[in-house]
């Protein structure tokens, strides 16, 4: 790619299933779910956010931009990254960003390499493991937040692939990292979810 991309954490859900309060502020073996996931995104990516829409003071401390939803009433990871399109047009050199959900502690070390052997300047590429899509971990072009925008504010869904499917798009696929090791978009959305992940980073370390 002869662009940069930069980087959004959607943590800007709303984590009814974990019973409320922020999903990505949980600990998971002593760290919050959204510092494992900013440290496995961090490096990948010239530019970094966090998408959240609630009190911004816990996400303070690493040091990134915070950006609300720049449309109301919580309408799902697309709005997300819209905002983070948004925020990128005032990035210099940047024509895609990534987004990662801030629920999956085990995301790819090469989710940027992989999805840049996809790119095309208005081509959308969404990962793919073991059969199953991952919507939220997807190459947005900077090209199309005006037409993401027109088709939030007019479209009866607000189904991330209802959007997808309108443009160039293609899957890109991962495997988990060995045998014994977690599907890499493991995306812990309840209590249950968080302990099993515990109990996969204790088996890691054993």
């Amino acid at each position: 790619m002869s662009g940069s991309i930069a980087g959004v954490v959607l943590a800007g859900g709303l984590s009814r299933r974990m019973g409320g309060g922020e999903k990505g502020l949980q600990l998971l073996a002593g760290q919050s779910m959204i510092s494992r996931v900013i440290g496995r995104i961090a490096p990948q990516v010239d530019a970094l956010a966090i998408n959240a829409n609630a009190d911004p003071e816990p996400y303070l401390e690493f040091g990134l931009p915070i950006l609300p939803d720049t449309i109301s009433g919580h309408v799902g990871p697309l709005a997300g990254v819209l905002t983070g399109l948004e925020w990128a047009t005032g990035l210099p050199g940047v024509t895609h960003i990534v987004s990662a959900a801030t629920d999956t502690p085990f995301l790819p070390l090469d989710l940027v390499s992989k999805f840049s052997a996809h790119a095309a300047p208005e081509r959308i590429v969404i990962a793919r493991s073991d059969g199953n899509r991952h919507p939220v971990f997807g190459l947005w072009p900077v090209a199309l937040r005006q037409d993401l925008a027109e088709w939030l504010a007019t479209s009866e869904t607000m189904k991330v692939l209802a959007w997808v499917q309108r443009h160039d798009f293609t899957f890109c696929d991962f495997e988990a990292d060995g045998e014994a090791a977690p599907d890499p978009f493991f995306n812990a959305n309840t209590p249950e979810e968080l302990a099993e992940a515990g109990r996969i980073l204790a088996g890691a370390d054993a």
